[in-house]
């Protein structure tokens, strides 16, 4: 059974919890940690001759040590890049948590020292028209990891979604500051001081802006600004 389980959220959808978790990943294999993942809901996905396929879930596949088919890190792949719950009724699918719960517990099942669950989008991102996605690390009580774009009205969102988180019944294990854009943000030192004295979770680094690295090699480049320590303490 995996020994550490986190999820994965973001203070908004397209800032980058892919990019971070796959370095998340990668940081642990260079400790020699023995990693899993997933992403159970796939929005995006294109069609091969091998069935729906999501970049993003092919990243993580890549990223960890064992080896995991494609249906068991991204079991439910829909093709409309919508949200979720929208692209799911579209596709004639029904999502819920406890669906979700099930193939997260298949694949915590298997012997790792870390395991990331990616989440969709926000911390409130739906379901369906009862659930959010948040149902689904609350149910397992698992800590979160926070990814936080370096961008104008970063600070509210992420105080949100801690408070969110919080108000949950979880604990916000640790999180991460990333640049999504390769201009920095006005005023970036004043607003990581706030959130690093305020949101009383550890960070675990700031990644840059990377353009000029091989999609392939870029979360074994950016796990270098990246202390997961916090990660593996109790």
């Amino acid at each position: 059974m995996a020994k550490k389980t986190y999820f994965v959220t973001g203070t908004d959808t397209e800032v980058g919890k892919t990019i971070v978790s796959a370095s998340i990943l990668e940081a642990a294999k260079a400790q020699g940690k023995r990693t899993i993942a997933m992403k159970p809901i796939a929005s995006g996905c294109e069609r091969t001759s091998g069935g729906l396929r999501n970049e993003d879930a092919l990243m993580l596949q890549a990223a960890v040590t064992e080896t995991i088919a494609y249906d068991v890190i991204n079991p439910i792949a829909l093709e409309p890049a919508i949200a979720p719950h929208v692209a799911a009724v579209q596709a004639g699918q029904q999502l819920s948590a406890q669906r979700l719960i099930g193939f997260c517990r298949g694949l915590q099942m298997r012997p790792a020292d870390l395991m990331l669950i990616e989440g969709a989008g926000g911390w409130r991102v739906p379901l369906n028209d009862r659930e959010t996605y948040a149902t689904v690390p609350r149910e397992m009580g698992l800590g979160v990891i926070m990814v936080v774009p370096l961008k104008l009205g970063c600070i509210n969102h992420a105080m949100l979604t801690a408070e969110a988180i919080r108000a949950d019944g979880l604990i916000v294990a640790g999180w991460i500051a990333n640049h999504p854009e390769a201009d920095p943000m006005s005023c970036e030192n004043e607003t990581l001081n706030y959130l690093v004295t305020h949101l009383d979770a550890p960070c675990l680094g700031i990644l840059p802006f990377v353009d000029e690295v091989p999609v392939a090699d870029m979360a074994a480049v950016l796990a270098r600004y990246l202390n997961i320590s916090p990660l593996f303490e109790n």
